[in-house]
């Protein structure tokens, strides 16, 4: 037995016809490439499926259902086709529910959008103290919404608050304005504090596209006799323009789902006047109990972020193909 082995070791290594020593079977770069790629992608997949596919999934199901209490321990919930979203649509609170959800994220994003710009703008240029200053202003963007929403109720009390203090003093209002309590200023009150709360964030998304306009367009700009708004017209919107759609399209699906402010500061009244669509969801799904019509109303707000969604990825791939 060792002596057969010790013949095959001092066995000489088979040639090839070229004369060469046969290599040893190796599995291809490519292979071990793709393998090392999807063992990279694997946990984020789980962790989408996990949490966003799956309560995804739930959602649509639960939406076409008459899902109640009962339901979470029985496990029975029959289908009722599109009753929940009918019965949704028939309400008489949906109407005013949607246009309030139209008013506070367009006010949102028009001034989010525009103080963020002009702030991008104004700490484009070198200044002291400059770097500080954009951090402070940071603080909303970082701040906990709990933290925000409970300092605002504060700031707009009407009997103690310190905007209506400051208001007086000014003499811009003759009797304290019920920011919180009325039926007229609700919705302003609330869509003041989200404004408040996205202006961080489009200024730092759009102050990092302004750095990256080269400053040898403006300096070629000015020496032809460009103002400072014929530069801005005409070199920074449209180099920002793909800044812009992300900045607009994160901010509205933002705005759309928006829940903890107006939950901290109104919790959506009084009488409705502050009422978006997240809040209606959470009044029909975990006060009336009306799990289905909740889920219906939330179907409906992944529709509208998806359509946005689509939209954004389409005009980047239009933009993409033109910049070939």
């Amino acid at each position: 037995m060792s002596t057969t082995t010790a013949r095959a070791a001092m066995r000489p290594p088979e040639h090839t016809s070229a004369g060469r020593p046969a290599a040893p079977p190796r599995v291809s770069g490519r292979h071990k490439a793709r393998w090392a790629a999807i063992a990279f992608v694997a946990p984020a997949w789980l962790y989408v499926a996990g949490f966003y596919l799956y309560p995804l999934a739930g959602s649509i199901r639960m939406g076409f259902q008459n899902y109640t209490v009962s339901s979470f321990y029985t496990g029975v919930a029959p289908y009722v086709g599109w009753d929940n979203y009918t019965a949704v649509f028939r309400d008489s609170h949906f109407g005013r529910t949607v246009l309030n959800t139209v008013v506070f994220t367009a006010g949102s994003l028009v001034f989010q959008f525009g103080i963020g710009l002009a702030l991008a703008v104004f700490f484009n240029r070198r200044f002291p103290l400059g770097g500080p200053l954009r951090s402070l202003l940071l603080v909303p963007w970082l701040l906990p919404l709990v933290v925000s929403g409970t300092a605002w109720r504060w700031i707009l009390d009407t009997d103690s608050g310190v905007l209506n203090h400051v208001l007086a003093q000014l003499h811009l209002i003759g009797h304290p304005v019920p920011w919180l309590a009325s039926t007229h200023d609700s919705l302003i009150a609330v869509t003041l504090v989200n404004i408040w709360v996205g202006i961080p964030f489009n200024m730092v998304i759009l102050y990092g596209g302004l750095q990256s306009i080269p400053g040898e367009l403006y300096e070629a700009a000015a020496l032809d006799g460009a103002g400072a708004w014929h530069r801005f017209r005409h070199i920074t919107l449209p180099l920002l323009r793909p800044v812009t759609a992300v900045v607009l399209t994160l901010g509205l699906i933002y705005t759309v789902k928006v829940f903890d402010v107006i939950m901290i500061l109104t919790q959506g009244g009084p009488a409705g006047s502050s009422q978006t669509l997240t809040t209606y969801a959470y009044n029909l799904s975990f006060q009336q109990l009306l799990f289905g019509r909740g889920a219906a109303v939330g179907n409906l707000l992944i529709v509208v972020a998806v359509v946005f969604a689509a939209v954004y990825l389409r005009s980047t791939r239009e933009q993409r193909q033109a910049g070939r």
